[in-house]
C-alpha cells in the first residue's frame, strides 16, 4: 500500500481485523452508484419521481452491481450491525439481495463529496467533521464516526497489546538542510557527495532528495528504534513539513513500508494553524503517546508528550537554533546508537508499555490512560530529589510559575525557595552566591541547571559532577559575591 496521500486506508476495525477501511468507502460508493444507475434506468411501471420522496428507504439490487463481490457483501453486513435491515424482495426469485439504506441526517461522513451512508451530495451545512485525507482523499468524517472507529479500533489495538504511538520528523529522526545551506566547511568535507555515494546500501544514512534540494541525514539508531517500537504500537508520521517532503521522508524511515502505511500527516492535515491535534489520528488520546522535540506545537496535548532531544546534524540546523558550535557533519562526528537518543527513547517506551500492559493491575485494559502511566514514570527520574534555586530565575517573577521550577517537579523533585538539611541538590549558575556556598558547605550537590534539563531529556537522574556550576572570578578590591535577598 502506499504512502501517497491518495493511498487507501490502513487496517481498521470498523469491519472485521483483515477488512479496510477504504474498501468499505469503495464499496458504499459503487452502492451509492448502482442505486443512482437503477433511478435513472428503471422501467416503465415503476414507481413516479413523488412516490420515491415519500419512501423511507434507497432500495439497491446488489445483482446490479456485480452479484457475489465479497466488498459488497461487507457492507451488508456492516449494515446490518448498525441496525440497517437488509432483506430479499417478496417479488424476487433466486438469491438476489436488496439492500437498504437508511436516509440521514445525520451523516456519519463524506466522500467524494457523497455521504458514505445514503449517498447523499455535500452540502454547506454538512461541512463540520474532520478530513482524513493522508488516510483517502475526499475523505471527510462527522464526530459520531470518528468516535465508533476510535472505539473500535482502541479494542483492536489493545486486543493486540499495542498503543498508539505519534512521531515527528525534523530534528527527531531525522535532519534535513536545503542544498544552498550547505556551510564551506561541509563542502570542503565533500558532503554532497558522499549522500549520493552507495546508493544501494541499505544501512546508508545520508541522501540527497534530488527533487527537492534537500539533504537528509537519518538520526542513529532509527532503523532498529522503528523495528523494535512496531512490535508495541500503530505508528504514525506527524510532520509539521508538506506532504510531498513527509512522503519523500516516510520512504526514506520505511522502505518496505511495513510501519507507517499511509498513515503520514503533514501539515496540509492539521486542523489548527500551527497546531498539532490528535484529532486527525483514528486513535483515542488515552493510547496515544507522542514524540517530538517541540513541546508549544501540541498545546492540547502536552500529557501525551515526550519531549525529544534535539537532532543538529548540519551546520544550517545549529544556526537555526542560535547555536556557533561546529555541527556535527562538519567534525564528522554523530551521535552514538547505543546510548543516543533514540535508544534512550526507546527504553522509555518499553517501561511505558510493559506497566500499561501489567496483567497484575485489576483495572480493566479499557480503562487504562497511558497519559497516567506517563506521568509516573516521568516522575520516578528525580524522586527523593529536593532543589532550592539561587539567581536561576528574574528576580521579578514567582518562582513557581517557571519552566524549569516546573520541569523539576514533573520529575518528581521537590523545589523549594529556601535551604534546609532536607535539600539535595542546590541550583545555581554562579558559585559565588550565598545558597552555593551553603551547598558547598554542607556537602550538597552544587550543579547547573542544565542538569535538570539533561534529565528530563533522558528519562534517567545524571550523574552531577557532569554538570558544574562556574566558579567565582575574582575582582579585585571586591568581595565574594553574595546572595541578592530579591533573587531566587
Amino acid at each position: 500500500m502506499s504512502v501517497a496521500a491518495e493511498s487507501p486506508s490502513p487496517s481498521l476495525s470498523s469491519l472485521s481485523d483483515e477488512d479496510d477501511f477504504a474498501d468499505f468507502l469503495d464499496a458504499e460508493l459503487e452502492l451509492i452508484s448502482a442505486a443512482d444507475s437503477a433511478s435513472r434506468g428503471a422501467p416503465p411501471g415503476s414507481p413516479s419521481d413523488d412516490e420515491d420522496e415519500e419512501e423511507e428507504d434507497v432500495v439497491v439490487d446488489l445483482d446490479a452491481v456485480g452479484k457475489g463481490s465479497n466488498k459488497r457483501r461487507r457492507v451488508e453486513e456492516h449494515r446490518q450491525d448498525q441496525g440497517t435491515a437488509t432483506r430479499p424482495e417478496e417479488d424476487v426469485i433466486g438469491s438476489v439481495k436488496d439492500a437498504q439504506i437508511k436516509k440521514c441526517p445525520p451523516h456519519p461522513g463524506f466522500f467524494g463529496g457523497l455521504c458514505i451512508n445514503c449517498g447523499k451530495s455535500q452540502d454547506e451545512e454538512d461541512v463540520p467533521g474532520v478530513a482524513f485525507g493522508y488516510i483517502h482523499k475526499g475523505l471527510r468524517l462527522g464526530t459520531s464516526e470518528m468516535d465508533r472507529l476510535r472505539e473500535s479500533e482502541v479494542k483492536n489495538l489493545l486486543r493486540e497489546r499495542k498503543l498508539v504511538l505519534i512521531l515527528d520528523l525534523d530534528h527527531t529522526l531525522i535532519n534535513s538542510t536545503r542544498l544552498h545551506d550547505i556551510s564551506a566547511a561541509e563542502m570542503d568535507l565533500g558532503i554532497q557527495t558522499a549522500a549520493s555515494k552507495n546508493a544501494d546500501d541499505p544501512e546508508r544514512s545520508l541522501f540527497t532528495l534530488q527533487g527537492m534540494h534537500m539533504l537528509t541525514k537519518l538520526r542513529p539508531f532509527v532503523r532498529k528504534f522503528l523495528e523494535e517500537a512496531s512490535n508495541m504500537f500503530d505508528m504514525y508520521i506527524y510532520t509539521m513539513g508538506d506532504k510531498a517532503y513527509a512522503i519523500e521522508i516516510a520512504k526514506l524511515l520505511d522502505p518496505g513500508n511495513v510501519y507507517f502505511d499511509s498513515k503520514v500527516i503533514s501539515n496540509s492535515d492539521c486542523t489548527q494553524r500551527h497546531q498539532k491535534g490528535l484529532d486527525v489520528v483514528l486513535g483515542d488520546d488515552k493510547v496515544a503517546v507522542i514524540i517530538d522535540d517541540t513541546e508549544h506545537v501540541w498545546q492540547k496535548h502536552k500529557e501525551n508528550l515526550i519531549l525529544m532531544e534535539r537532532y543538529h546534524y548540519f551546520a544550517a540546523s545549529c544556526r537555526q537554533f542560535g547555536f556557533s558550535d561546529q555541527s556535527l557533519s562538519e567534525l564528522m562526528q554523530d551521535e552514538r546508537e547505543s546510548d543516543g537518543a533514540l535508544a534512550t527513547i526507546l527504553d522509555v517506551l518499553k517501561r511505558i508499555h510493559t506497566i500499561f500492559f501489567d496483567s497484575g493491575v485489576e483495572t480493566a485494559l479499557s480503562s487504562r490512560d497511558v497519559r497516567q502511566v506517563i506521568k509516573r514514570v516521568r516522575q520516578e527520574v528525580l524522586q527523593g530529589c529536593k532543589l532550592v534555586f539561587s539567581r536561576v530565575f528574574p528576580s521579578d517573577c514567582r518562582s513557581q510559575d517557571q519552566i524549569m521550577w516546573k520541569m523539576a517537579e514533573q520529575l518528581g523533585a521537590v523545589c523549594c525557595s529556601e535551604v534546609d538539611p532536607s535539600v539535595t541538590h542546590v541550583v545555581a549558575v554562579h558559585a559565588g552566591t550565598e545558597k552555593a556556598r551553603w551547598a558547598a558547605g554542607n556537602k550538597k550537590f552544587l550543579l547547573h541547571p542544565r542538569w535538570i534539563e539533561a534529565c528530563n531529556y533522558r528519562w534517567h537522574r545524571q550523574p552531577e559532577e557532569d554538570f558544574p556550576v562556574p566558579g567565582l572570578k575574582e575582582d579585585k578590591g571586591k568581595e565574594k559575591v553574595a546572595e541578592d535577598v530579591t533573587c531566587h
